[in-house]
């Protein structure tokens, strides 16, 4: 069995990406650069030797996480649910704890979700070097050779070549996101490398230095995996003992405190995208310097990025601008600026408004919605439905509802009936009215919900049964 553990965080709300990333479908989840998410794209970037990873994320995204492992035929060791966010040194004690116990010469292979790896290769010999050095006791980070004097990553100082010609290093010390100038020396110095949040090491060592540095986050760690529960794929994380733990980075609980710390540079074409303006820098451009997506024309339109999710978006006269158009919000920015897009998704925030949480379009286990229209007293969604899948046996207090079938065929009950519909048939659903829906066909089933009432909100669900074992929104 190999000892190679890959441990996946994805967690990240990736607010920077806003609107196209938001709360409930954050970057880690998109298409970016090709037909596969980012999250789908570390996956296929694992060494070939390695185990089936282990997935960290919490119960917004369970689903997602689930759904596109299970679109490239990937099986996950675990699927650990977080309850809160304590950080990444709490989360990869978790894993540790996870693997360790099943083999305890695991080696961890910890990733985030949502950087950009070009060079696979380069990554793949870099990873299995360090994974050489952690069989040897060493806790292994990588350090991004930088391009430029960055300021907004945290650097890395090397120290002493481990033995001549090996091409890893002490490490030196950490260092916190730097101002330009002190930027600019440490690129010019040659022995800073841009922090990557990436590690390499033995179960058993992390813990090991965990629990002599942090100990009260080794305690809470141990009794939140001693107390795990099954729920379908996922392992929940016991809630009072996890929530309990202190927040903490892996920098600040281990890595700087350890006498074992060895930095592997790594020259990959590695971003972790975290701006509009970064994004741009990755994508290929046309003889304008314009980076475009989906239904674009642009005229006398120059360094750009234009992204149209399922419309016609034109430009005139532009240069260095963002316009990122979604179904139910726009940004129009210049790309000297779109670091502030985090005081929108604030702004938004503040007013209790919903467009940074999720998009007009949501994904639910069985499938997604779209609200097409709403007003008052009326909601209208487009549903899919995938083959097999079930929405809840459920009741509203408030609301009564229409359903149209447009293609594919549901199973119905309302009440005490229970029936097929098909093609351009319709059932009504009276309020207070137990019903589901179901989609026992081959193809995906495709309907028109109307929706009417006094309150129209996704908590006016009373759920007596759900094959996901959900409790809240549907």
């Amino acid at each position: 069995m190999s000892n190679y553990y890959p441990v996946i965080l994805c967690g990240g709300s990736g607010t920077r990406l806003w609107p196209l990333s938001r709360k409930q479908h954050p970057k880690q989840f998109i298409r970016l650069f090709n037909e596969d998410s980012m999250l789908q794209n570390t996956i296929l970037r694992l060494p070939k030797n390695a185990q089936a990873p282990i997935f960290i994320c919490n119960e917004d995204h369970r689903f997602i996480v689930a759904e596109q492992t299970r679109e490239l035929d990937v099986s996950a060791k675990a699927i650990l649910l977080e309850p809160v966010g304590r950080n990444t040194a709490p989360a990869i004690a978790l894993s540790a704890f996870i693997a360790y116990k099943e083999n305890p010469d695991a080696v961890l292979l910890v990733l985030a979700s949502d950087h950009n790896i070009k060079d696979t290769g380069t990554f793949q010999d870099a990873a299995n070097k360090a994974y050489d050095l952690a069989t040897e006791g060493l806790l292994v980070t990588f350090g991004i050779v930088p391009t430029e004097p960055h300021t907004g990553y945290g650097y890395i100082q090397r120290g002493d070549e481990l033995q001549k010609g090996s091409e890893s290093f002490q490490v030196n010390k950490f260092v916190e996101k730097p101002e330009l100038a002190t930027a600019i020396d440490y690129v010019d110095s040659g022995e800073f490398y841009w922090n990557s949040g990436m590690f390499v090491f033995k179960a058993k060592r992390y813990l090991e230095e965990l629990k002599k540095f942090r100990p009260d986050i080794y305690q809470a760690c141990e009794k939140s995996t001693t107390n795990m529960n099954a729920d379908m794929d996922f392992l929940r994380i016991d809630n009072d003992a996890f929530s309990a733990c202190p927040e903490e980075s892996i920098d600040y609980a281990v890595m700087e405190k350890t006498d074992s710390a060895v930095v592997v540079p790594l020259d990959a074409g590695w971003n972790d995208v975290g701006s509009w303006s970064a994004l741009w820098s990755e994508l290929d451009k046309d003889e304008n310097n314009n980076a475009t997506h989906g239904d674009v024309i642009t005229q006398a339109t120059s360094n750009s990025l234009i992204h149209s999710s399922d419309r016609l978006v034109t430009t005139i006269g532009l240069d260095n601008i963002v316009i990122v158009d979604t179904p139910d919000a726009v940004l129009v920015a210049n790309k000297d600026s779109v670091q502030d897009v985090k005081n929108i998704v604030a702004q938004l925030k503040n007013t209790k408004r919903t467009e940074h949480i999720h998009h007009r379009e949501v994904y639910r286990p069985w499938g997604r919605y779209d609200s097409v229209d709403n007003g008052e007293r009326f909601q209208v969604k487009r549903i899919t439905v995938k083959m097999g899948a079930k929405l809840s046996v459920q009741m509203h207090h408030h609301r009564a509802e229409h359903w149209i079938v447009v293609s594919g065929t549901a199973k119905v009950r309302n009440g005490d009936e229970e029936f097929l519909l098909t093609e351009n048939q319709s059932t009504y659903i009276p309020i207070g009215t137990v019903h589901s829906l179901e989609n026992p066909g081959k193809v995906d089933l495709e309907l028109i919900e109307v929706q009417s009432g006094s309150y129209l909100g996704e908590d006016d669900i009373v759920r007596f049964e759900d094959k996901y074992g959900r409790s809240d929104d549907k």
